[in-house]
């Protein structure tokens, strides 16, 4: 798993660490002419980025590497869930393009759903959700209701934890 902002990494751990090349090459997924090119940089294009202070390494990690220049970096749990969870939410291309689809049909088949919700597990914008919703959404007419699920915009559990907290709500009111 890749750090957060690998050249700036990389230009921290040159700056500030005695790793090899190779160590900050392999951590940060660069090419190791990647990394020359960053250390001899003396125009400072490339702007540090501290991975200790946002939780990406820790110190341990770069003395144990320091000392024996076999060893390799690894990224601590807790960065590597955030990064986890970020690719989790980040969605290719193609099915940017079918998510409107997967709106209008949450639209239809559960239309309890608050624009928020709609647009928290879709991962979309509120304004969105309600231009489908009034239907003043730009190519409203070539909309077709496509489940969420089979296009991959989100995941049966998730849909069906935020069906089963709206249930819980309306049966509480």
């Amino acid at each position: 798993m890749m750090p957060l902002m690998p050249k700036s990494t990389t230009a921290w751990l040159v700056d500030n660490t005695t790793l090899t090349f190779e160590q900050i090459a392999e951590f940060c997924g660069l090419h190791i002419l990647e990394v020359q090119s960053i250390a001899d940089d003396s125009t400072g294009k490339v702007t540090p980025f501290d991975p200790i202070a946002h939780s990406q390494l820790t110190r341990q990690e770069i003395v144990r590497c320091e000392q024996d220049s076999t060893a390799r970096l690894h990224i601590t749990e807790v960065a590597a869930e955030q990064l986890r969870q970020k690719a989790s939410k980040q969605v290719s291309r193609v099915k940017r393009q079918d998510r409107p689809n997967g709106i209008l049909w949450m639209i239809k088949h559960h239309p309890e759903l608050t624009d928020s919700v709609v647009s928290k597990l879709l991962h979309t914008t509120k304004s969105t959700v309600a231009s489908i919703r009034n239907k003043s959404y730009k190519n409203y007419q070539t909309l077709t209701a496509q489940n969420p699920v089979n296009l991959g915009l989100c995941e049966q559990v998730d849909l069906d934890s935020v069906l089963m907290l709206v249930m819980n709500e309306d049966v509480k009111a």
